[in-house]
This record gives C-alpha cells, structure tokens and sequence, in this order.
C-alpha cells in the first residue's frame, strides 16, 4: 500500500512539472518574440472569441495577427489552454479553431484586394 502512494505522488509530481516546464517554455517564447505587444487590445479582444467561441474576426484584426505572427500566435493559444479557467475546453478543437483562424487571416490578406 506504500508503494502504492508514492507512485502517485511521483505521478502527481511528473504531470506538474512537466506542466510547469510547458509553461516556463511558452513564457520564453511569448517574452522573447514580444508577442504581447504586437497586437492592439482591441484586436486581441476581437481574435480571442474567434478562437474560443464561434465569431468572426475582421480584416483589420486579421492583418494584426498575421503580424503577430504564426509562433506567437500559436503559442499565446497554447499557454491561453493551460489557464484552469480553459480546462473544460478541448485543447485539440481549439487548436484546430486556432490554425483555421490563422489560416483564413493568412488568405485574406495574401489574397488581391478587389479594387486592383
């Protein structure tokens, strides 16, 4: 029965830190590449629900996060998933979500304005 308790301790012990390493990794990426500061607040407030929930993002926001980049975009959603508040979400459909908003922002502004 003790050894029953210190495996999951050790268990308990692995998962968090290797949680903890996860977001330490974010972190550096994120503070490394400024991510915070590249995208205006009004944008951020707009792209968020886009991702989490089902709304739109205009073309304004989209060039934004185009700017923003595809590695702080990326991992901004990654660390966003490891908040407690998130922990009811499905990390494998937000992260679909994320791509496909990435991916049509991408479009949007690569593709000719139809006035050219």
């Amino acid at each position: 029965m003790g050894s029953l308790n210190v495996y999951s301790v050790l268990v308990v012990l692995f998962l968090t830190c290797g949680a903890a390493m996860a977001t330490m990794e974010n972190d550096q990426i994120i503070k490394e590449n400024n991510c915070e500061t590249k995208m205006g607040l009004p944008c951020v407030l707009e792209t968020f629900p886009s991702i989490f929930e089902k709304w739109s993002i205009s073309n304004k926001c989209c060039g934004e996060l185009v700017v923003l980049g595809k590695v702080c975009h990326s991992t901004l959603v990654k660390r966003t998933l490891e908040n407690p508040l998130f922990k009811d979400l499905s990390p494998a459909t937000i992260i679909a979500k994320s791509i496909q908003t990435w991916n049509n922002c991408l479009a949007l502004i690569d593709s000719p304005s139809p006035s050219a």
